[in-house]
C-alpha cells in the first residue's frame, strides 16, 4: 500500500490500516440467483461480467481506464478509509464484482458484516476468482488478495473470519461494483426516498444532481426559517431564516446517501459560513435537512471522516438541521440551467460544477 487515497475522487484522503476484527459471527449460506451481465463501461474495453480469459494489461492502459481513485487502489495497492460508504454493512442480496474487469468475486451469501469497516467475505466465488501473495510491507507480514482476471488488488485476507472457513476476506469497497439480485430488485421498486439539501444558489445545486444516476426528480426550493412559503424575494432579503435548497428524490437501489453527500461535499464549498462565491446570506448556508436518524447519521459520518482527513483547509461548517417543510420556488426556477445556458451566471458559475461533478463521477452519470 502506497501513499493515502482520496476519500472523495480528486479530494479526500484515505488512511492506512491493518483492518482490525473483533467478534466474528457464524454465517450460513444460502442460495441466491443474481442478474448476470449488467453493468456496461463502455470507456473500459476489458470490463465483462461474464467474460473469464485472463488479462495482461500494462499499468499505462488501465491508467487511462481507470478513475484515479479506483486506480490508486487496483494498481498501487493503496487502501481506502475504513467505513467509507455504506457497503460494508449492506446485507442487499446480488454479487460483487472486481470493478476495475467486472470479473465475478463475491456472492452476498458469502458476505458478513465486520467490525473493521471494510466489506468482508468469509469465502470466495470460486477458486479461481481471487489470488493470493505475501505482502511484507509496513514492517508485518499479510495475505495480499488481488483479482483472478486482472490481478488488480483488492484488499487483504486474514485468519479470524466466521465459520465455516475461519477467513476474512478484508476488501476495499472502491475495489467492488455490487450488483443487486432480482428479488433484491423487485422487493425495493418503487420505493423511492427523498433528501432535502443546500449548497448554496439551488440553480447550481439542481443542475448537478438532474445528471447523476438514480436520481428521478430534482426540485428546487426552500426549507428551515419561520415563514409560511416564502416567495424568492423573501427569502434573498436574508431574513426568513430559509435556505435556499433542492428536494431530491431518489431509488435507493441505483444510487444511496453515501453518494448523494459525496456529490454534494464536491461541488460546493462546505467551508465558508453562509456563502458560496458572490452568494452571500444565511439563504445559500451549506445544510442539510434531515428526515430520519438514518439521514442524520450518514451526515455526520461523511462530515467527520471529511474533517478527520483534512480533506479541506478549514473545518466543514455545513449545518444539520431536522426536516419540517420543503416550499418548491416559482416554476421559472426549475430546470434553471437547461432553460438559460446561455445567461452569464450559467456559463461562468454553474458549468465549471457540472463540468467537475462529471469529470469526478463519470461512471455515475446517466446516459
Amino acid at each position: 500500500m502506497k501513499k493515502g487515497l482520496k476519500l472523495l475522487a480528486l479530494l479526500s484522503l484515505f488512511t492506512l490500516s491493518a483492518c482490525g476484527q473483533s467478534d466474528p459471527k457464524k454465517v450460513t449460506t444460502k442460495t441466491t440467483t443474481a442478474m448476470e451481465n449488467v453493468i456496461n463501461k463502455p470507456e473500459n474495453p476489458y470490463y465483462s461480467n461474464t467474460d473469464t480469459t485472463k488479462l495482461n494489461v500494462p499499468d499505462s492502459e488501465w491508467k487511462k481506464i481507470l478513475s484515479p481513485d479506483l486506480y490508486a487502489v487496483a494498481r498501487e495497492a493503496d487502501t481506502e478509509r475504513a467505513f467509507t460508504g455504506t457497503m460494508w454493512n449492506s446485507e442487499t442480496k446480488g454479487t460483487y464484482y472486481c470493478a476495475a474487469c467486472g470479473y465475478r468475486l463475491f456472492k452476498s451469501n458469502q458476505k458478513f458484516t465486520s467490525s473493521c469497516g471494510w466489506p468482508s467475505f468469509f469465502e470466495q466465488d470460486n477458486k479461481n476468482s481471487i489470488t493470493f501473495k505475501d505482502d511484507n510491507s509496513y514492517g508485518m507480514h499479510r495475505i495480499e488478495a488481488n483479482c483472478g482476471r486482472c490481478d488488480s488488488h483488492l484488499g487483504h485476507l486474514f485468519d479470524d473470519g466466521p465459520e465455516p472457513t475461519g477467513k476474512r476476506y478484508c476488501m476495499n469497497a472502491i475495489s467492488l461494483d455490487f450488483v443487486p439480485d432480482q428479488v433484491a430488485i423487485a422487493q425495493n421498486k418503487g420505493k423511492l426516498e427523498t433528501i432535502v439539501i443546500g449548497g448554496g444558489c439551488y440553480w447550481c445545486v439542481e443542475a448537478v444532481y438532474e445528471n447523476l444516476k438514480g436520481v428521478e426528480k430534482v426540485v428546487s426550493g426552500f426549507s428551515g426559517g419561520k415563514v409560511e412559503n416564502p416567495s424568492y424575494e423573501e427569502v434573498c432579503s436574508g431574513r426568513t431564516g430559509a435556505a435556499e435548497v433542492v428536494e431530491i428524490t431518489y431509488d435507493p437501489t441505483v444510487t444511496n446517501l453515501d453518494e448523494i453527500f459525496k456529490v454534494f461535499f464536491t461541488v460546493h464549498d462546505p467551508t465558508t459560513l453562509n456563502r458560496q462565491g458572490a452568494d452571500v446570506g444565511t439563504q445559500y448556508r451549506s445544510v442539510i435537512f434531515y428526515k430520519n436518524e438514518e439521514q442524520r447519521k450518514a451526515a455526520e459520518s461523511i462530515i467527520k471522516e471529511l474533517n478527520d482527513s483534512n480533506v479541506f483547509s478549514s473545518k466543514i461548517v455545513t449545518t444539520l438541521e431536522p426536516f419540517t417543510k420543503f416550499y418548491a420556488a416559482e416554476e421559472y426556477h426549475q430546470n434553471y440551467y437547461n432553460n438559460n445556458k446561455d445567461k452569464p451566471y450559467c456559463q461562468m458559475v454553474i458549468q465549471p460544477k457540472i463540468a467537475k461533478f462529471e469529470k469526478v463521477f463519470k461512471d455515475r452519470l446517466k446516459k
